[in-house]
């Protein structure tokens, strides 16, 4: 091997913080190059906050328990996207790639796989703060409820909920990449999958008991009680906050992994440059 291709081997080792915000620099491009891209990201969080905040007002009207109960719905709907929206953050970034027929080109250029994956994580951040920024300002104007007087608690609830999203996220794009876009389905569907056992507008004790093992292996649920907790007992719950990060860590790993051999395998099957398809 020559020196300059030694100098590039050596470059290319490691990892580059520049590919990772090259590749976000392009995602961000895009989203200011096109409002309808922007107003999408803003206009559901909107239209639930709306929706739940209104029935939150109604519920207020009312006495005892049922208005306690409503006091949570509109925390839990805001957290609840901000599950939804990072891992679509994710997840659109990543089709994005797709369907501009790009993927091939960045799977073939110096950029690893773990920074394609820091970078979609990061994409996902900015598109999250673009579409749940807006709407919890608006939800204290409208409604008076002020997701961020929360605290260090809704560092602990956000932080769970985001390494919950990347790891569906990066699930959805090892699917999408062996099986082709037939699979980009996943991507707006699997988070609702999983929202009956995640208990965002109940606790678990409502599920029956076969279903309660479902709920507590999922980290969500620990960050929904966790909300009910402190908004009902004003009792932050960090002994859930720690089991939830447990698991999230066990998630990431294996969406990781799946997320790598299912690469291997469509290079393998020669399907990557056919992705578009």
């Amino acid at each position: 091997m020559n020196a300059p291709l030694r100098e590039d081997a050596v470059r290319y080792q490691g990892f580059s913080p520049s590919r990772v915000g090259a590749l976000v620099l392009r995602h961000v491009y895009l989203l200011r190059s096109s409002w309808p891209r922007v107003l999408e990201v803003i206009y559901w969080p909107l239209v639930q906050m709306v929706m739940w905040g209104f029935l939150q007002s109604y519920l207020n009207q009312q006495s005892g328990m049922l208005a306690q109960a409503g006091g949570t719905l509109i925390g839990a709907i805001l957290l609840w996207d901000i599950l939804v929206r990072s891992q679509l953050g994710f997840s659109v970034s990543f089709l994005e790639e797709m369907w501009s027929r790009n993927m091939a080109n960045l799977l073939i250029s110096p950029l690893k796989r773990s920074e394609l994956l820091v970078a979609l994580m990061s994409v996902s951040v900015i598109r999250l703060a673009i579409g749940i920024l807006p709407v919890t300002l608006l939800a204290i104007w409208f409604f008076g409820f002020n997701l961020w007087r929360l605290g260090l608690a809704l560092g602990a609830f956000f932080a769970n909920l985001l390494l919950t999203a990347w790891a569906v996220g990066i699930l959805v794009s090892g699917l999408v990449l062996r099986n082709g876009l037939g699979a980009e389905g996943f991507a707006w569907t699997i988070m609702f999958l999983i929202l009956p056992v995640c208990c965002v507008f109940y606790p678990v004790e409502t599920l029956p008991e076969f279903l309660r093992f479902v709920a507590w292996s999922l980290p969500p649920t620990y960050v929904f009680e966790g909300m009910r907790a402190l908004m009902f007992e004003g009792n932050f719950r960090a002994d859930l906050m720690i089991r939830a990060l447990a698991i999230n860590g066990l998630f990431i790993l294996v969406a990781g992994f799946v997320f790598i051999r299912l690469l291997d395998s469509a290079r393998r099957a020669g399907t990557l440059l056919s992705l578009g398809e």
